[in-house]
């Protein structure tokens, strides 16, 4: 059972739901996450930046308890959550939309959703909830019989946050939400995001667009080979010339790379 802890607030006066401190992850003798601290406010977006590799996946995986921490905390809403299973992660308001959509294949768009609602503690809200995906994301709901091996690449995202959403998470884990899709599904998929994020749903996503995500947080984190290197606030780092050149691989802001590694 997680142990609770006094809330407390950060600087700006906002409740913060989620604390990470020094976070350790092993692979058996490989390090996944060396030492990882990092916060996010109630209402807030929360970027992770960092070179593939540098440890982003396995700290969102380690919050939702996919992966166990090897050492450090985790705490939700002042409670200890680091030894928690997924299922009971899930359950308290966290849910996570994972790089590369892990989806069944071989299901509909609708059994994909419904399985996002099973540690969903009213049943009744169900079609509720599919109802809000679909009108979120309309090209799920022309294809909500159509199995899901089947979509392109940016119905897959949709269907991955949609599934996600059908928990009402309280936060929402992005990993790499942007990756592999063209410039105007992207555009479409931060619209979404910036609307759940005015209707109060908190945010922590890793992103591979290093201008992109500066542009939508509020508030970053730097891993470099598994350490939390650098933070502050989004317009702080993206503003900073010598930040985006060591951390962030860019040079300028005509430079040839806005990505990440």
């Amino acid at each position: 059972m997680g142990t609770v802890h006094d809330m407390r607030e950060n600087s700006d006066g906002h409740k913060r739901v989620l604390r990470v401190q020094h976070l350790e992850v092993r692979y058996g003798d490989l390090v996944g996450v060396a030492d990882v601290s990092l916060e996010v406010p109630q209402g807030s977006v929360v970027a992770l930046l960092g070179s593939n590799g540098a440890g982003k996946t396995t700290t969102l995986n380690a919050i939702v308890g996919l992966v166990r921490a090897t050492s450090g905390t985790i705490e939700w809403n002042g409670e200890r959550t680091e030894n928690l299973d997924a299922y009971a992660i899930v359950s308290r308001g966290l849910a996570l939309s994972p790089e590369g959509w892990r989806l069944f294949v071989g299901q509909t768009v609708e059994q994909n959703l419904r399985l996002g609602a099973t540690a969903l503690p009213d049943r009744r809200r169900i079609p509720f909830l599919l109802d809000r995906v679909y009108t979120l994301f309309p090209p799920l709901a022309e294809r909500r019989r159509q199995r899901a091996g089947t979509l392109s690449g940016g119905e897959r995202q949709m269907l991955a946050l949609g599934r996600a959403l059908m928990s009402e998470p309280k936060l929402l884990l992005l990993d790499e939400p942007s990756l592999g899709l063209g410039p105007m599904i992207v555009e479409t998929l931060y619209d979404t995001l910036q609307r759940l994020h005015k209707e109060g749903l908190t945010l922590l996503l890793a992103e591979q667009s290093v201008q992109l995500a500066l542009e939508f947080a509020d508030y970053a984190y730097v891993l470099q080979t598994g350490h939390t290197v650098l933070e502050g606030p989004a317009s702080q780092l993206e503003n900073d010339p010598q930040v985006q050149k060591v951390y962030l691989g860019i040079a300028n802001r005509t430079g040839a790379s806005d990505t990440l590694g």
